[in-house]
């Protein structure tokens, strides 16, 4: 078992996987191969719900990230998590009625609403890895020493 520690690494993992997965899942449909795309989009769905599964046992435990980044990155920073975080709570939506089309055969419906879920959903997924090397790499939060803060 991973300790909780470990889980923005994981969590960063299935974000990248499912990037790869939907553009693989855009590259099997747009060459006419329904039961490739089929099988790659349950896969990436499959990785976005381990990843919300694992990232609520994260933060129930660990509670939210700080970023210690300062100046000019602070600004930048927030902007690209408030549009993920924005982005992330349509995709809770987006994602399951897409699917839902697609699976009741309502193919016309599930194009166009898939011409939307895709590129919003690869947008959190590549945001979300963003958001984890600015936090956890570049620049993480660092506790005051004691006496100091």
């Amino acid at each position: 078992m991973p300790a909780i520690a470990d889980l923005p690494h994981i969590l960063a993992a299935l974000n990248g996987t499912t990037v790869i997965l939907l553009t693989i899942g855009w590259v099997f449909i747009r060459r006419g191969d329904r039961a490739r795309h089929k099988a790659v989009m349950i896969s990436a769905l499959v990785c976005s719900a381990l990843f919300l599964a694992i990232y609520l046992i994260y933060h129930a435990n660990a509670g939210l990230a700080k970023f210690g980044g300062q100046g000019i990155i602070r600004p930048i920073y927030f902007t690209i998590l408030i549009g993920h975080v924005l982005l992330s709570m349509a995709i809770t939506v987006l994602v399951p009625t897409t699917v839902f089309l697609s699976l009741t055969g309502r193919l016309e419906r599930h194009r166009r609403w898939a011409r939307w879920t895709l590129p919003i959903w690869l947008y959190v997924s590549a945001s979300g890895i963003v958001v984890y090397v600015m936090a956890i790499h570049l620049y993480p939060f660092a506790h005051a020493p004691l006496g100091q803060g």
